[in-house]
């Protein structure tokens, strides 16, 4: 699924600087273009997402850090994200994975990110994150439930092994694939919608959805910080964050 665009007046926009690629490249004016020393749209690819193949046999381009506070805020100074972030003292905004971030917050930064870049970047699937993840995650134990609709409730009971605390990029594991802290403190969004025993829930009207982090956890589409709300399976999310993905590589606008 891929989050729609909406077209934004550029004049909103002044000097707009790139939110994914850590090398320092950035996109200038109305009409977006990438620029830096000799960079190439392999560089930008390679510096910012890793290509993994799927269990279909599909590519997908996963972002290799979570989005973090500094790319959160040039959304909302663009005019996209109607949250601004504030890293805690000590913290650097280019490293710290923004967090505090609900599922709408979520969709407004792919609008915003999707208009800005021209690609299309969206949330994975629950079954995404977890194959991607699954090289750092803790061996599953075998599980309560049979039903794979309940794999969730298998977790209920699990122990948190994930350290609570907020840290930079890179400060927990990395897959051999190159993806970084996904068996960190932060819980990230995926597209999929949970109902509980709602069949046929109007995608507009998710009332909750699945989060990828050391266990699976259900959380509602407005909560912004699980300790002052909502719910999960086994040990509640310590932070919520967000990762993009693409089905294709990322290109120069």
């Amino acid at each position: 699924m891929t989050a729609p665009r909406t077209m934004m007046p550029a004049a909103r926009y002044g000097l707009i600087t790139a939110v994914l690629i850590a090398a320092g490249v950035a996109l200038l004016g109305a009409a977006p273009d990438w620029r830096g020393p000799e960079t190439t749209p392999s560089d930008v690819t390679e510096a910012a997402f890793v290509a993994v193949t799927r269990a279909d046999g599909a590519p997908l381009h996963v972002q290799k850090h979570e989005v973090t506070v500094a790319d959160w805020n040039r959304c909302h100074d663009g005019g996209g994200c109607t949250l601004r972030l504030r890293a805690r003292p000590g913290q650097d905004p280019a490293v710290t994975p923004a967090t505090g971030i609900s599922h709408a917050d979520s969709m407004e930064y792919l609008h915003w990110i999707n208009d800005e870049t021209g690609q299309a970047f969206r949330l994975p699937t629950a079954a995404e994150w977890r194959e991607i993840a699954r090289p750092v995650l803790h061996d599953d134990a075998a599980p309560i439930f049979t039903d794979p609709a309940l794999d969730w409730a298998s977790t209920y009971l699990s122990e948190g092994e994930a350290p609570r605390a907020l840290r930079p990029q890179g400060s927990f594991s990395t897959t051999p694939a190159g993806i970084a802290d996904l068996d960190g403190s932060v819980w990230e969004w995926t597209q999929d919608c949970y109902a509980g025993a709602a069949q046929g829930v109007d995608p507009a009207r998710c009332p909750a959805y699945l989060m990828g982090g050391e266990h699976v956890a259900a959380m509602s589409y407005l909560i912004r910080d699980p300790a002052r709300g909502g719910c999960a399976v086994g040990t509640p999310p310590a932070h919520l964050g967000l990762r993009l993905v693409s089905d294709r590589p990322v290109t120069r606008p």
